[in-house]
């Protein structure tokens, strides 16, 4: 049963058909990139597909375990105020890995006034799209999605085994064995994104343990590419539960193993359908260079967007593949801005920066409002990097969790990009996420100072 978009007898219809233990599930993405929401009875299914249910506004920025980001200002503050959950143009969304029959809505936060609330990054993307599209360009964006699978029930982290009993080995990319060995959950999972209209390209077996990517079609709907990722998140996990499985998309779950990145793609065509990238000489357009200079220009306040948690940082290591500067170069996997090889017409920039960790939809505002931002203020790129970028000169990115929180607090670009509310409200989040780590006191901070001390 595929979505019913915006049908909303259409959808109450089928909901009907699914006998009275079937739930609805509206749900809000967070500044974190993790659906918060409400399981509403089918009783009250109308209200929820009409935009009626509410709840707090602050629900978009709490910290990553849920709690309010009380520095921000805006909880206390505003008395906590409420928003309206309004469906998106998915519609639902129906589950089928829960056990009993479920079904997912998607939504947006709107103000009292049914205004889109500034502080909901899908909106932000949205606004930063009918920018584009006011000049008269579209952006085609695709995104390409790391993730392990481990074991479900095992107190620490690590591997599964294959079905076929087989125990996998590190560095073993691209492998055959690994992809048919979990061909049952990969066939699950492409299932769950056919049901989702997620267009879903090749699965591949990556370097770590039990990792995958699955790459998604190019759309030129950027709001689309954001809600396929986001939705692609949720079904993964699901779909790895009902194999016994655990899926998480952290940035790098294990020490020794590669990390888990969001790789974006994309160009941008203009209302024929010719992408402004291209040139004849197969080096881009000026329009192109403008936007790799918005984005070089952009990355170090930019940071805490792409490697938002505490964990993000361990990705960025260098010879790992994970940039650690700001460089741009042609069919170059070393540089943080990648412009692929390939015919004129498919001319596209690769933003390698971004973690699986990180929120798609703040993802791909930042990579387009910072592009747009180049091309508007016709921004002058640095020379493309030859050879390899960690050997390069060029502008270090942030390394460490503390100092990209710091950077984009200090940032008048970002305020320009993302907007000063939800600056304001996402650099509170993180802090607080940052403080709760600095608290925390290990076993092996105790074990290493404790006698020798």
């Amino acid at each position: 049963m595929k979505n019913r978009g915006q049908d909303t007898d259409a959808m109450l219809e089928w909901l009907a058909t699914q006998g009275e233990n079937c739930a609805l599930r509206a749900v809000v993405c967070d500044l974190n990139g993790i659906f918060r929401g409400k399981r509403v009875p089918l009783e009250s299914a109308r209200r929820a597909l009409e935009g009626a249910l509410k709840m707090p506004l602050s629900t978009l920025f709490v910290d990553v375990w849920g709690g309010d980001a009380l520095a921000s200002g805006m909880v206390l503050e505003t008395g906590d105020r409420d928003g309206h959950m309004r469906p998106t143009e998915r519609g639902f969304l129906p589950v089928d890995w829960l056990g009993t029959p479920g079904v997912l809505l998607p939504c947006s936060m709107v103000d009292e006034a049914g205004k889109a609330y500034p502080i909901d990054a899908r909106n932000l993307l949205a606004s930063i799209t009918e920018r584009w599209h006011a000049r008269g360009l579209k952006p085609v964006c695709a995104l390409e999605l790391e993730f392990y699978l481990h074991e479900a029930s095992a107190s620490t982290v690590q591997p599964p085994l294959r079905p076929d009993g087989a125990r996998l080995s590190a560095g073993d990319v691209y492998s055959l064995q690994d992809l048919e060995g979990f061909d049952a959950f990969l066939g699950d999972v492409y299932a769950a994104c056919r049901t989702f209209g997620i267009a879903a390209g090749e699965a591949t077996s990556e370097t770590g343990c039990g990792q995958f990517e699955i790459n998604f079609n190019h759309v030129d709907d950027p709001l689309r590419a954001a809600d396929d990722a986001q939705l692609f998140k949720y079904l993964v996990k699901g779909v790895a539960a009902k194999h016994d499985l655990g899926a998480t998309f952290m940035a790098k779950p294990y020490g020794d193993d590669a990390g888990s990145g969001m790789h974006v793609h994309f160009s941008v065509v203009d209302d024929a359908g010719r992408n402004v990238f291209a040139d004849d000489t197969g080096r881009g357009s000026p329009l192109l260079h403008a936007a790799i200079g918005g984005l070089i220009e952009d990355l170090p306040d930019a940071m805490l967007v792409f490697a938002p948690h505490f964990n993000s940082f361990r990705r960025f290591q260098d010879s790992s593949h994970a940039p650690t500067r700001a460089t741009w170069g042609y069919e170059n996997r070393t540089a943080a801005l990648r412009v692929p090889s390939g015919p004129n017409e498919s001319r596209r920039i690769e933003h390698r920066v971004a973690g699986a960790d990180a929120n798609p939809y703040l993802v791909l505002a930042t990579i387009l409002g910072s592009a747009l931002r180049g091309i508007e203020e016709e921004a002058t790129p640095p020379p493309p990097l030859e050879g390899s970028a960690y050997d390069s000169d060029a502008v270090r990115l942030p390394l460490s969790w503390a100092d990209a929180i710091h950077r984009f607090g200090e940032s008048d670009t970002m305020v320009d990009v993302l907007g000063a509310p939800l600056m304001r409200v996402f650099a509170a989040a993180k802090q607080q996420e940052s403080d709760t780590f600095a608290a925390q006191l290990s076993t092996f901070e105790v074990e290493t100072y404790l006698d020798l001390i």
